[in-house]
């Protein structure tokens, strides 16, 4: 029962759609198990790009069945939207599966995330306001909707008239109009004609995937820092993207799992506030973000950039258990005189080798730095390990001994061709 968890190591974006596209290839079923639509994976196919944010990476594939996991919190008019786009553009969208168990996404849960970022000012969270945390919240405290509900139109207008009780008056007293009944009916409507043929009890199907020997990809969204238990809280999603969330997003046992992939760019980014102790503001950063695209896949807000920290990567090994990790974006390193790798972290007269549990702690963190020689070759055509410049393969090793675990893929590019592997995932 070959099944492989791939996790994003870092604050997100490393690059976890290209990574899962690839590895789909070879896989039998691809389960997303946590996240919403506020997560985005970026995937190029020849000269064509897709955006997805509720599909797995995997559908680029036909008759693949690809799993919507329990976990994951459903906007079903984004997914409707999404399935229709893919459609347009001639993917086989037929082996899509949704859980009956995740939760949906409703029009109060988008306006409370805006409603309570907009009132925590400067110290926002930076929440691409798609209704996620308001939907875990209700999900954790027994009032949310779950698809089987939403499915089943006497119980979706029985759990409404419940929640809009709550809701309306919530919403009153951030100054924000309320919603009927008949208003959230009708406009959901058309999504649960298009999404009732996917809706299955997907923990057995998965199961009997494993029984079966096939082999299994588990997707995650976001990145080990945005844990809402490992990552820098309170600068976090609402949910597990660790790969301990793999076992409760998909239902599945921990025994299930083989091995645990860190998808890791070979530079560090962050969307949003908070801590980021490589981070440079100056001409460094700016020719990262440029070289490398760095715009949100969701919210096209720019990202921020900086070195490569194993500090953070030594944490995503441990609470992960990573036994691979694949290196994204190495081309975007190409034409620097000297790069940088962030070993240990000092804060005031100390050292720290162990990522912080105090945000005031990481926040006063000031990086110890490794500096390598550069390379100046592109390296977009290269095909395995020897097709690199030294510096670059010199670079490669120096992260694998620093971070304690062997680099299985390297990315040299966004297209699916652009990949050297160099272990194995399964």
């Amino acid at each position: 029962m070959p099944a492989t968890v791939l996790v994003g190591a870092q604050w997100g974006d490393e690059g976890k759609g290209k990574v899962t596209d690839y590895l789909a290839e070879q896989a039998d079923m691809v389960v997303r198990y946590q996240g919403g639509s506020n997560a985005g994976h970026t995937v190029k196919i020849g000269e064509e790009e897709f955006k997805l944010h509720l599909v797995p990476s995997g559908i680029f594939y036909p008759g693949k069945t690809c799993v919507i996991g329990n976990g994951v919190v459903v906007d079903p008019g984004v997914l409707v939207g999404e399935l229709r786009a893919l459609q347009a553009r001639g993917v086989d969208t037929s082996g899509l599966r949704l859980s009956l168990q995740a939760h949906i996404i409703l029009p109060y849960h988008k306006d409370l995330d805006a409603a309570q970022e907009e009132m925590r000012g400067e110290d926002r969270i930076g929440t691409t306001q798609r209704g996620i945390g308001p939907a875990y919240i209700d999900k954790v405290g027994r009032t949310g909707i779950r698809v089987a509900d939403f499915l089943d139109p006497e119980e979706f207008r029985r759990r409404l008239e419940i929640c809009l009780k709550e809701k309306n008056k919530l919403l009153g007293l951030y100054g924000r109009p309320g919603y009927t009944v008949e208003a959230i009916l009708e406009e959901y409507a058309g999504y649960s004609a298009v999404l009732q043929p996917l809706a299955v009890d997907t923990p057995p199907l998965i199961d009997a995937a494993l029984k079966e020997k096939k082999k299994v990809l588990f997707e995650g969204a976001q990145g080990t820092l945005l844990d809402v238990d490992q990552g820098t809280y309170p600068f976090v999603t609402s949910s597990h993207p660790v790969a301990g969330g793999a076992c409760v997003g998909a239902g599945v046992g921990p025994t299930r799992i083989n091995k645990v992939i860190g998808v890791a760019k070979a530079y560090t980014t962050r969307v949003g506030e908070g801590p980021f102790p490589t981070e440079d503001k100056g001409a460094v950063g700016t020719a990262l973000r440029e070289r490398g695209g760095e715009f949100g896949t969701t919210t096209g807000r720019p990202r921020r950039c900086g070195w490569l920290d194993v500090v953070i990567l030594r944490h995503a090994v441990r609470v992960n258990g990573l036994t691979g990790l694949a290196l994204t974006k190495l081309d975007v390193l190409s034409g620097l005189e000297r790069v940088r790798i962030c070993t240990a972290y000092e804060y005031g007269e100390q050292r720290i080798s162990d990522f912080p549990p105090s945000l005031k702690v990481l926040a006063g963190c000031r990086p110890v730095y490794e500096e390598l020689p550069g390379w100046q070759e592109d390296i977009g055509g290269a095909r395995t390990l020897d097709d690199l410049p030294p510096a670059c393969r010199a670079y490669v090793r120096r992260v694998e001994e620093l971070v304690g675990v062997p680099v299985v893929l390297i990315a040299v590019g966004p297209r699916r061709d652009q990949t050297i592997s160099i272990g194995s995932v399964w």
